[in-house]
């Protein structure tokens, strides 16, 4: 049974890394998604079971030249057996360049967009899946776990099966774990 927050953010991180591992462990599931880009998120699932991947923002993200994950918080990922990977968005690659400079909305746009109608964590989540996909970091075809969240920490958790980018919309979402019931926050 799915688990609705009332709002959206990182207060329910630890809540969603209990209910992540232990749907993984009912499903007997390999491979858990993480969105984290300072370690903080990765930090409730590390060593706690299934394989642990771990999607952070893309060097650069935030200013030119900017790793939000230090170094020694990668290292320590690492040690504690995480694959970190650190790459460029599958929603957000050069159609943003193009979007900023002429205006408009282009395919990834519009599939983040329609993501986020169910929140900022699900799209993270099917963006995340895909990318480690793509990186060879999950094996094809076999349920994952992918978390993600708005803004900082996690809110969201889904089960799910991806595909390649290039097949994107073979995609499955199969459960949704838990996320937010108000995936924004009203005007």
């Amino acid at each position: 049974m799915a688990v609705y927050f009332e709002s959206p953010g990182k207060h329910n991180t630890g809540q969603v890394a209990e209910l992540a591992l232990k749907r993984a462990e009912e499903l007997g599931i390999n491979h858990i998604v993480v969105a984290s880009n300072t370690g903080y998120t990765a930090n409730f699932f590390v060593g706690k079971g299934p394989k642990l991947v771990v999607v952070t923002h893309h060097v650069g993200f935030r200013e030119p030249g900017f790793d939000e994950m230090s170094p020694e918080a990668r290292e320590s990922l690492k040690q504690q057996g995480a694959e970190v990977l650190t790459t460029t968005h599958l929603f957000a690659n050069v159609e943003r360049a193009v979007t900023k400079q002429f205006g408009g909305l282009y395919p990834g746009g519009l599939i983040s967009h329609t993501l986020r109608m169910f929140g900022q964590g699900t799209k993270v989540a099917v963006e995340i899946a895909t990318m480690a996909l793509d990186a060879g970091l999950i094996p094809y075809g076999e349920p994952v776990i992918a978390v993600g969240g708005t803004s900082r920490g996690a809110d969201t958790a889904l089960v799910l099966i991806p595909a390649h980018a290039n097949a994107i919309f073979d995609t499955q979402i199969l459960e949704i774990v838990c996320k937010p019931r108000r995936p924004k926050n009203p005007n």
